[in-house]
Order: structure tokens, then C-alpha cells, then sequence
């Protein structure tokens, strides 16, 4: 039998004998949006909470629209044109729009990689467009702290902004229940200390911090709190299939709006599975979520609800880019150093995470649980060296031998990796 993964820009083909039992684990069949800005305007002219975009911006001196960096795949090429023409129609002069790169503490993304971000040369020759530097303390203001001590510090422009805009991908997210929304705007135009502190392993391990749950997540409430003391933000989220076609739009007040495409993605991307596998076959979720070893990790902590404990995740991810940012690879070396207990007694003396050691932390998760074998073609020995897992050359000889080794012939198999979240529910 032949199935296929997400890999790269590209897929992917694994064989197996007929002898192993494949349950293939993909998104619920999705309606598809037709082609076209209508369904666009349609969400703008017909908000959650909020009154319609036009009437948002009319009277307005400026707008900051916030954007999702380059590890995410959202359209917006298809999201952009018709929002900044709305904003144009309502009377925002073109040169006082801002389109805002939310990084995070990622690397800024620039030239072709920003065109390519952008998706339509006519928004990045027209537009302006920066990125978010989390690192720098004068370029953001300060809005004192959560109810939980975290300290605020947003990106002045988009504080400072008239009007306040974000766009977005909701999808599964390992730490924050669903991205998209509130997530946009923390950490993704956050000052480092907020990012740093909402990042600790008091906070990530909390049991709530996790895929598809926002009730009780710690994460999801300290951005909740930090949105409301922001004032005034309005969101276009959008979801996609597992072909990246567009199957819901929403628009209107940040919350409310997040909310509605989140109700809407866990009907598709949240599957039931009535039993957990030994051998669980999955992907980094492709281009260009698998660009560095660093995503790598969020398709090794989804499956966890279904893996049995001892059993064997494999994993394909190109890591186009390598490993990661060099602080990934320091808390990678670290935690080869230290091995797992003594490395998360370490993390969890801090009040403060260093940059990036927080996705060695959830690396953690599924090692406790069981195994993981990496398939890629992109790191050199030596940063294999530093993955904390083992390295394959074959899926088809790596899904051989662990099926053999547990002694079950049976695997799952979820060919778009983090983008979908199984569930196990055992049969009444």
C-alpha cells in the first residue's frame, strides 16, 4: 500500500506490504469557498460583534493591519487586496496603511521571502510593510501586567494605530489551543519580556496548555487579558482544507470573531479515533511549516492523544532551513547535555524562559510518552546530533521495523501532520 506526506512544497510517496494495516487520520471533508474576494467582503460587510469594516474605517486618519510571519500558510494574497480596498473605499489614504509582519521573537522576513509572504505585487509595491522587532525595548509600549504578573509590552505602531486590524490562520496549536485571533497580537507584536514570560514551564506545563484547548489554557487567558487592556482590535480569520483552499472567513471584534472560526475548525480538524497505535506515521505539515527543525516539534506533540505509551511517532519534516534560531540550538544542546529530568528541573526554576527553549520543552512531552524517529534530508550529521531524537533513512524500513518491534501490524498514518489533531474515543 502507498500513502502519501506533506513534505516541502511537495508530498512525500511511502510503501508499505499489505501486511501493515494503514488508518490514514485527515481533516473532515470541508465546503470550499468559491474563488474570488466576494466571500471576503461578504464576511467584512457582516461581522461577529463589530459593526461592518466600511463603517470601521470611515473617518479613520490611519490602520496598522497585522500579518502572520512566513511560517504560517495563510492567503494573504487573497485576504490583503480586498481589506486594504475596502479601508482605500472608506476614505484611509493608501500611504497611511501599515502592514505589520508579527514575528514574534522569529527572524524578520524580507525581500522575495516578504513578496512571496505578501502574495500580491501590487500590495507589496503600494503598501508599506515592516516587521516586528520583539527585542527592541523603545520600539513598544508599556501596559503594565496580567493579573498573572506578566508584564504587557506591545509594538507602539500598532498600539498607536486609529485602526486596528488582524489577520490570521486558525489551525491547531500545541501551546495556545488555536492560533489565529488573540495569538496574532501576542506574542506576535509582543516585547520580549511578555514573550519570555508567558513562555515559562509554570505555564506550559499547566495540563490546559495544549492542541485544540483554549477553557483553563494559561497561555490563551494571558493573551485575552492582554488584547482587552490593548482596547479596540478587529480580525479576519480564516480556515483552510487540507489542499490550503479557503473554507470559512470571519470578521468582526477580536474575540468574538476568533471564536466563530475556531467553533468552525473543530468540526474538520479535531478527528475521533477509537483506538491509541504503537507505530504513528505523521509529517511536519509541509511547506512552510517544516522549514526548520524547530515546527518540527509541534508535529511530534499532536499525535500524543493516540500514541500508546512506549509506542513510536516517525515523523518527515525537510527542514529546509536547518535546525532553527541559534537559541533553539542552544537549548537542544542543553538538553542533550542534561538529559530530560535534570533539564526540566532547570526550566522550571525560572520565572523568566530563555528565547526559543520553549519548543525543546514540548519536545519533552512526547519523549515521555515514547519514541520519535526523524526522517529528513536537510541536517548535516552534526545537527542531528542535537535533535534529542533518532534519525531515519527510510519511513518504509523505519515503519517496518517498529511494527515489528511492538509486535502490532496496525499504524496511523496523518499525512498533514500538526494541522490535524486525532482524538482517542474508545467505542461505547
Amino acid at each position: 500500500m502507498d500513502f502519501h506526506l506533506l513534505y516541502g512544497r511537495s508530498e512525500l510517496r511511502v510503501t508499505v506490504p499489505p501486511s501493515i494495516k494503514v488508518r490514514e487520520i485527515v481533516k473532515h471533508p470541508m465546503p470550499i469557498l468559491p474563488d474570488g474576494d466576494r466571500p471576503l467582503r461578504q464576511a467584512f460587510a457582516e461581522p461577529i460583534g463589530s459593526k461592518p469594516l466600511a463603517e470601521l474605517a470611515r473617518g479613520r486618519d490611519n490602520a496598522c493591519i497585522l500579518i502572520c510571519d512566513i511560517t504560517r500558510p495563510v492567503p494573504n494574497g487573497r485576504i490583503l487586496p480586498p481589506l486594504i480596498d475596502t479601508l482605500i473605499e472608506a476614505g484611509i489614504d493608501r500611504q497611511r496603511i501599515l502592514i505589520l509582519v508579527a514575528t514574534g521573537l522569529h527572524r524578520p522576513n524580507e525581500g522575495e521571502e516578504l513578496r512571496e509572504l505578501i502574495g500580491s505585487d501590487d500590495i507589496f509595491s503600494s503598501i508599506r510593510i515592516e516587521n516586528h522587532f520583539a527585542r527592541d525595548r523603545e520600539a513598544h509600549i508599556d501596559l503594565g501586567s496580567t493579573s498573572g504578573g506578566i508584564p504587557i509590552g506591545i509594538d507602539r505602531r500598532f498600539y498607536e494605530a486609529d485602526l486596528r486590524l488582524v489577520t490570521g490562520l486558525v489551525e491547531p496549536h500545541f501551546m495556545a489551543g488555536y492560533s489565529g485571533g488573540r495569538k496574532v497580537v501576542a506574542p506576535g507584536v509582543a516585547y520580549q519580556d511578555t514573550i519570555l514570560t508567558f513562555h515559562t514551564a509554570q505555564v506550559l506545563e499547566h495540563p490546559c496548555a495544549a492542541n485544540c484547548v483554549m477553557a483553563g489554557n494559561p497561555l490563551h487567558q494571558a493573551q485575552m487579558e492582554i488584547v482587552k487592556r490593548i482596547g479596540e482590535i478587529y480580525a479576519v480569520n480564516v480556515v483552510i482544507d487540507d489542499k490550503r483552499r479557503l473554507g470559512r472567513v470571519t470578521f468582526g471584534e477580536i474575540e468574538a470573531s476568533h471564536l466563530a472560526a475556531v467553533d468552525f475548525m473543530r468540526r474538520y480538524a479535531e478527528i475521533d479515533v477509537e483506538r491509541r497505535y504503537r507505530t504513528i506515521v505523521t509529517s511536519a505539515g509541509g511547506y512552510p511549516l517544516d522549514r526548520t527543525y524547530y515546527q518540527t516539534v509541534k508535529g511530534m506533540v499532536s499525535p500524543l492523544d493516540i500514541l500508546e505509551p512506549g509506542g513510536t511517532i516517525i515523523i518527515a519534516s525537510e527542514c529546509s532551513e536547518g535546525m532553527g534560531s541559534r537559541e533553539f540550538v542552544a537549548a537542544q544542546q542543553e538538553f542533550c547535555r542534561l538529559g530530560m529530568d535534570r533539564f526540566m528541573r532547570m526550566l522550571n526554576g525560572r520565572d523568566k524562559a530563555l528565547i526559543d527553549e520553549w519548543q525543546t520543552e514540548m519536545l519533552v512531552k512526547p519523549l515521555r510518552q515514547g519514541s520519535i524517529q526523524l526522517y529528513t534530508t536537510n541536517l548535516s550529521e552534526q545537527d542531528l546530533q542535537k535533535t534529542g531524537v533518532a534519525w531515519i533513512a527510510s519511513l518504509s524500513e523505519a515503519i517496518a521495523a517498529s511494527t515489528s518491534r511492538h509486535n502490532d501490524p496496525d499504524i496511523a498514518v496523518i499525512p498533514e501532520g500538526p494541522y490535524v489533531v486525532p482524538r482517542f474515543r474508545p467505542p461505547d
